[in-house]
């Protein structure tokens, strides 16, 4: 933008002229009260402005008059507005960004300060026809400043929140690189970037790594939409106070919750679990793995490669696997590979995929009468059905495939075979 709005007088009969001039200078003669009926209507109307003190107060004041003055003096004289003129005001819109203003609020002051101007300029100009034509004259090259002068001051709001953004990328990639390697800052900015989160030498922390697999908005897998709709849903509080470590890198994102007191590793796997899903529902599908409980930075290494490994795990249309949450017999079974599922006994794998289609109705026998420690009574009651009921289950089951649920090393071939069909996603999400 290399040159600002032209300001300079339309061309005007002389009697509008000085009708003009006239409103100008007796705008001007009042200018200071002006300026202060703007910031006192700035202290009511912009809720962030009315929390300020009077230090914060005074330099509005001042940055209002400055831009009062030079629109007078512009429209008076009938020069144009450079950019260069609006130094002082780029540099006040990065303290507003510095001290944490939103960009709203400071485009507020500028739609305050021109209508306490205008409503001034219209109380000057009187009643008089010539002096209402007068005012109207003065409309274009008003809006014409207010516009160029905010878009000038909101570029430099977005190029300083630009800058803290990539700073403060960079802060949290450069600590969690530190903290994968192993150790927790000692010293300096990655010190208390680490505290802000929480994060000690000895500090519980699990790992938790998220992928995109599928966004039915866009299509796209690629795009670092993904990454930060994600990092920012991590980044909202859940059950505990405090904030998350949360980094974008490599095509995924990168989580390291602090187990606080009074939370346990379930607490954790239960927010992720929600953040999942709700992002499911909005259209991005994520796959997340969710590494066991890492006792202090030292062992962070080994939690980041078990949430890798853990995605391992999860269906291919996204879902959650949370470590904490598997049995070592579960996490074997999830981890079977093709020959494992070969060796499944052939009428094993058929009464289970039939038992699927007719609602699992077996499978749930066979899973209680195991949690019920072979108390066959105990597992009908838990399923609701007749004993009798649970009894004809298993001796189906042993017709159809030669094994005895009430033999340990059959029951127990007959959970692996239902653990492997589950966990090969063939029968749901797994979660």
């Amino acid at each position: 933008m290399s040159r600002g709005p032209a300001l300079g007088a339309p061309a005007l009969s002389d009697p509008l002229s000085r009708e003009r001039h006239r409103i100008l200078h007796a705008v001007q003669d009042r200018l200071e009260e002006v300026a202060k009926t703007a910031v006192a209507v700035m202290r009511t109307e912009i809720p962030s402005y009315a929390l300020q003190d009077e230090r914060f107060f005074d330099d509005v004041r001042d940055q209002v008059l400055t831009h009062y003055r030079m629109q007078l003096a512009a429209l008076a004289g009938g020069r144009d507005i450079a950019p260069e003129d609006l130094v002082f005001s780029r540099a006040a819109a990065m303290r507003r960004a510095r001290a944490g203003f939103a960009l709203e609020d400071w485009i507020s002051a500028f739609r305050v300060g021109r209508q306490v101007l205008w409503d001034v300029l219209l109380d000057c100009a009187g009643t008089s026809a010539e002096a209402q034509q007068a005012a109207l004259s003065l409309v274009t090259p008003l809006m014409r400043y207010v516009d160029f002068a905010s878009t000038h001051a909101a570029q430099a709001y977005v190029e300083y929140q630009q800058h803290v953004v990539a700073d403060a990328d960079r802060e949290r990639r450069d600590l969690l690189d530190q903290l994968l390697a192993g150790a927790a800052p000692a010293r300096g900015p990655l010190l208390a970037a680490a505290q802000a989160y929480g994060i000690g030498p000895h500090s519980p922390m699990m790992a938790v790594v998220a992928v995109c697999v599928d966004d039915t908005r866009t299509g796209d897998l690629t795009s670092a939409e993904h990454g930060y709709a994600t990092s920012a849903s991590i980044g909202i509080a859940g059950p505990w106070a405090g904030r998350t470590l949360v980094v974008v890198r490599h095509g995924e994102v990168v989580a390291v919750p602090v187990v606080r007191t009074g939370m346990d590793a379930e607490d954790i796997c239960s927010h992720f679990e929600a953040v999942q899903r709700r992002l499911a529902r909005e259209g991005t599908m994520l796959s997340m793995g969710i590494s066991t409980v890492a006792e202090g930075a030292g062992e962070l290494p080994r939690a980041y490669e078990e949430a890798r490994a853990a995605l391992d795990l999860v269906p291919s249309g996204g879902g959650v696997a949370a470590l904490p949450r598997l049995s070592p017999f579960d996490y074997l079974a999830l981890r079977a590979d093709h020959l494992a599922r070969q060796l499944v006994d052939p009428r094993v794998r058929a009464l289970l995929e039939d038992d699927r289609r007719r609602g699992d109705t077996l499978a749930a026998t066979v899973r209680a009468f195991a949690e019920a420690d072979l108390n066959l009574r105990l597992a009908a009651d838990r399923l609701r059905i007749h004993h009798n009921t649970a009894h004809y289950r298993l001796r189906r089951i042993e017709e159809r495939t030669g094994r005895n649920p009430r033999r340990i090393a059959d029951l127990l071939e007959l959970l692996v075979a239902l653990a492997i069909r589950d966990g090969a996603g063939e029968g749901g999400d797994h979660q």
